[in-house]
C-alpha cells in the first residue's frame, strides 16, 4: 500500500540522479522504483530470483521503448522478457542499491524476509567489487514499517540502509554502521552443502576468493565444530548409504519419496487440488520451485500446462488445504492462480 508514491520519491534523491546503474530488488512493491529508473534512462539490474541462476539481470528496453513498454518492463514477466544475464566477469559498477524491506529504524538498521538474500546480494557485489564503501542503500517501505530496532538485532553481515522512503517521508539515516566488507563465510547460517546448492553461483565466488587467499572456511567446516577428515568422510558413507533406496517391508507396497515428482502409489487416501489459471509460458519446473518456496510439496503432480492448469496429490488432507491456502492468488508469470480442492474432492472429509 502506497509503494508507488514512496517509490516516486526516489526520483528526488541526488544519489539518484547521479546514479548510472541502480539495482533494484525484484519484488513487486518496487516495481514503480524499477520503473523510475527506466524513464530516467538508467541501467537497471535486477537480482535473479533466490540467486539461483546467477547474480544480475540487465534490464535492456528495446529502441524507442514507450511509456507503455517501460512499465511493462518494470514488471516481473518484463525482467525476464528484456533482460539479460550479467555474469560474474560482466562489467557492472552499481552506483545505487535499492532494497525491500519488512522493518527498519531511522538509525539504518534493517530487517529483511529472514532468509538473507538481500544481505547476500550485496556481499556478493562487494566480492565482485560491484559496489563501493560508499554506494547509497535505499529502502522503500511503509510509514508503519519503521520501527525501533534493537541493536542486538543487528550483527555485522546485516545489511543497513542510507535513506528510508515511505508514502510520506523520506528519512536519510546518517547510519554509521559499516556495510558487509564482503562474503562473511564462516558465519553463514545454513550447511555448507545446503547453501552452495541454493545459490551454485557462490561455488565460483568461493573458489575465486580461495585463489586469493581470502578464508572461505564455513561455519559448519570451523575447526572448532569439524570432526576429523576420517570421521568427515565416515559421515559422508553413513549420508549416502541412507539416501539409498530401501525396500519395502514384506507385505507393505514400495513407496518412493522424491520431493520433486513422488510417486503415490499405494497410497490410498490421496487429496487433490486443482490449480488453474496457469500462464502458457510458465514451465512445470517453475510451478515445483514455487511448490517448494511455499513449503507445500505435493506427494504428486499432474501437469497440464496446455489447459493452463495442473493437479497436485497429498496424502495429508492437511497438507492440501495449506497449499490451497498459500496458491491461490499467488501470482506466477504475471497470472493470479486459482487453487481449489479438485470436484472429486470437495464434498469428502
Amino acid at each position: 500500500q502506497g509503494s508507488l508514491q514512496a517509490c516516486s520519491s526516489l526520483g528526488e534523491l541526488d544519489v539518484f540522479g547521479r546514479a548510472r546503474e541502480v539495482k533494484v530488488d525484484p519484488n513487486k512493491p518496487l516495481e514503480g522504483a524499477r520503473l523510475a529508473a527506466l524513464q530516467a534512462r538508467k541501467t537497471l539490474l535486477v537480482p535473479t530470483p533466490r540467486l539461483r541462476t546467477g547474480l544480475f539481470n540487465r534490464i535492456v528496453p528495446p529502441p524507442g521503448a514507450t511509456k507503455e513498454i517501460l512499465r511493462r518492463c518494470a514488471t516481473a514477466q518484463g525482467v525476464r522478457d528484456y533482460s539479460v544475464p550479467v555474469g560474474l566477469d560482466g562489467k557492472a559498477q552499481v552506483d545505487l542499491v535499492v532494497v525491500g524491506s519488512v522493518a527498519v529504524s531511522e538509525k539504518g538498521w534493517r530487517i529483511g524476509k529472514g532468509e538473507g538474500y538481500a544481505d547476500m546480494e550485496y556481499a556478493m557485489m562487494v566480492s565482485m567489487g560491484t559496489v563501493q564503501e560508499d554506494t547509497p542503500v535505499v529502502t522503500i517501505v511503509h510509514d508503519c514499517q519503521v520501527l525501533d530496532i534493537a541493536e542486538e538485532l543487528v550483527d555485522d553481515h546485516d545489511l543497513t540502509v542510507d535513506y528510508i522512503l515511505t508514502p510520506t517521508r523520506t528519512i536519510q539515516t546518517n547510519c554509521k554502521r559499516p556495510k558487509p566488507q564482503g562474503i562473511m563465510w564462516h558465519k553463514a547460517r545454513d550447511s555448507s552443502s545446503e547453501m552452495l546448492r541454493k545459490i551454485p553461483i557462490l561455488k565460483t565466488l568461493r573458489c575465486r576468493e580461495q585463489q586469493a587467499g581470502k578464508d572461505v572456511t564455513l561455519q559448519d567446516e570451523h575447526p572448532a565444530l569439524a570432526n576429523t577428515n576420517r570421521a568427515t568422510i565416515s559421515n559422508q558413507k553413513v549420508m549416502a548409504a541412507n539416501s539409498q533406496p530401501r525396500a519395502a517391508p514384506v507385505g507393505q507396497p514400495h513407496v518412493e519419496n522424491d520431493p520433486v515428482n513422488p510417486k503415490l502409489e499405494g497410497s490410498d487416501t490421496v487429496t487433490t487440488v486443482y490449480v488453474g489459471n496457469l500462464p502458457g509460458s510458465l514451465r512445470v519446473s517453475e510451478l515445483k520451485s514455487a511448490l517448494r518456496e511455499l513449503q507445500v510439496i505435493p506427494g504428486g503432480l499432474s501437469w497440464q500446462g496446455a489447459q493452463h492448469r495442473a493437479f497436485l496429490h497429498y496424502r495429508d488432507q492437511a497438507a492440501a488445504h495449506r497449499a490451497v491456502s498459500s496458491l491461490q492468488g499467488l501470482s506466477l508469470g504475471g497470472n493470479a492462480l486459482r487453487a481449489e480442492l479438485a470436484r472429486s474432492q470437495r464434498n469428502k472429509g
